[in-house]
């Protein structure tokens, strides 16, 4: 795929998210971020860092450099976001599963710990359960859950999203709205949904959300995203995977969260001893752009805390 002169200027901009690499998975090509422990000779376990929808390694930017302190870290554009290929693919869970697993065999090949925001919290949670031998620990920010949608969803939010889901059948009218809704003014709006304070709706983030979609085959994608999202074979229920694990869980999640609502936290706690559930009174959907050193020094206590028992 060629990188555009905006994605560029973009990219050079987010110096923080440290290095950019490209890789081909199953033909297609993927981006990749990481940064090498600033630490010389450290030990800890490397982190994966996986974006929700409609973002990119971009909306780490924040993280990355912190994180980093004592570890490698890394952040993977999933298939169809980002800098990635719009690939007109089945996509799924288990897609973007087997795409973090393949990328840790042949990048990683140590156990690490997942650090994911709404539907990259689900992968995370879902790569954990599927590849248990790759997996240290899971941090999940806002966890999407496609089984519960529908009991704790706002009834606003399920007005919205219901127009949407009607279009699946009718891909060529999906791309239209696709074709609308990438607009950067149309982006603001639905970003301010995410996020707690307008304040946070910065010119960077809104050209991070919204350059990925002017690349080649992003309208397809969008609509193939989105059938996948609407149908009962997305991903798993959380209830079904999450008691299933023994290794240590963190849940963070803003109360101001409007795109999941922040009740669904204590129903997630509830399924597994092993989850620690902090919640941040100021923050929303995306906790970790939006308040970023505070969510920073939460994953690096619950890593010291919780990981290094397992040394």
């Amino acid at each position: 795929m060629t990188v555009s002169l905006e994605q560029v200027k973009v990219l050079s901009r987010l110096s923080d998210c440290g290095s950019q690499r490209d890789w081909v998975w199953r033909g297609w090509q993927t981006r990749y971020s990481y940064i090498r422990a600033a630490q010389t000779g450290a030990a800890q376990p490397p982190m994966i860092l996986l974006h929700g929808f409609g973002a990119s390694i971009g909306h780490w930017r924040h993280n990355l450099p912190v994180l980093s302190a004592d570890r490698d870290v890394y952040a993977l554009d999933l298939l169809g976001f980002g800098g990635s290929r719009k690939a007109a693919a089945n996509y799924n869970i288990s897609l973007w599963v087997e795409q973090v697993y393949e990328f840790w065999q042949n990048l990683i090949q140590q156990p690490a710990i997942l650090v994911g925001n709404s539907i990259g919290s689900l992968v995370g949670l879902a790569a954990a359960d599927a590849h248990p031998e790759m997996v240290r620990g899971v941090t999940m920010i806002s966890l999407h859950d496609p089984g519960a949608r529908a009991d704790v969803m706002p009834g606003w939010l399920q007005t919205a999203i219901a127009p949407l889901e009607g279009l699946v059948a009718s891909p060529p009218l999906l791309k239209i709205i696709f074709y609308l809704v990438r607009r950067p003014s149309v982006v603001r709006k639905w970003a301010a949904m995410a996020y707690a304070h307008p304040s946070a709706i910065t010119d960077e983030l809104v050209e991070i959300l919204a350059q990925p979609a002017q690349d080649e085959g992003s309208a397809q994608a969008f609509a193939n995203i989105l059938r996948g999202m609407t149908s009962a074979k997305f991903g798993p229920s959380v209830k079904t995977i999450l008691p299933q694990l023994k290794i240590p869980l963190l849940l963070i999640w803003g109360k101001q969260d409007r795109m999941i609502p922040p009740g669904l936290a204590q129903r997630f706690v509830q399924l597994n001893p092993q989850v620690q559930l902090v919640e941040l009174a100021d923050a929303g959907h995306c906790a970790h752009d939006e308040c970023p050193e505070e969510v920073n020094q939460i994953i690096l206590d619950w890593v010291r805390e919780a990981i290094a028992i397992q040394n």
